[in-house]
């Protein structure tokens, strides 16, 4: 039976495979650069880096590795991680009140050496917000370091007027394509 390894630092991801009753035999953040290239697609872009994480892992000929990309995409803007508060509320007001996409992709590098793909696309509406409520998630610190600057698991979603697809997929990691990938290779669920 071989043994997973998660190539990723979000204890987001770890916390949703312990839902499907999976917990990886090894943790590994991986060391990849995360900006999209130039005219690149926002769907290429996920997949790419997903694959990049994926390869940036070492692995045992047993070990399986699960690496995920998961990005925020406004028109054909992908918005990542914001750099500074100010980042973080230009994100916030080019999300009110519109229906943006959570883009999550999936990979999976078996034991064989096989790579499967999957992808997620999750469409979010957001509310109209105020700037008071843009200032208030702002000073809560919680869009930091997440995609599209927001958590859809904590405050912001009382944004959310509407999610048509995968939750997970926007918290970060879209269960149903995780555990039929993870399926394919060999890994058994608790």
């Amino acid at each position: 039976m071989p043994s997973l390894i998660l190539a990723s630092a979000s204890p987001r991801r770890l916390s949703l495979l312990a839902q499907i009753g999976v917990v990886p035999a090894r943790v590994v953040a991986p060391d990849v650069d995360e900006t999209p290239l130039k005219d690149e697609r926002p769907r290429d872009y996920v997949l790419r880096v997903a694959i990049a994480k994926a390869n940036a892992v070492a692995r045992d000929a047993d070990e399986v590795v699960l690496a995920a990309d998961t990005s925020v995409v406004a028109g054909r803007r992908i918005l990542g991680k914001p750099a500074d508060e100010a980042d973080l509320v230009r994100m916030l007001e080019l999300l009110s009140g519109r229906r943006h996409h959570c883009l999550s992709a999936v990979v999976v590098i078996g034991a064989d050496g096989t790579q499967r793909t999957r992808l997620s696309d999750t469409t979010v509406a957001f509310k109209p917000l105020s700037a008071a409520e843009i200032a208030r998630y702002v000073a809560s610190g919680e869009g930091m370091g997440k995609a599209g600057g927001y958590a859809i698991q904590g405050r912001a979603e009382a944004f959310v007027r509407r999610i048509d697809g995968s939750y997970s997929c926007v918290v970060g990691l879209p269960l149903f394509e995780t555990r039929a990938l993870l399926t394919s290779a060999g890994i058994a669920f608790g």
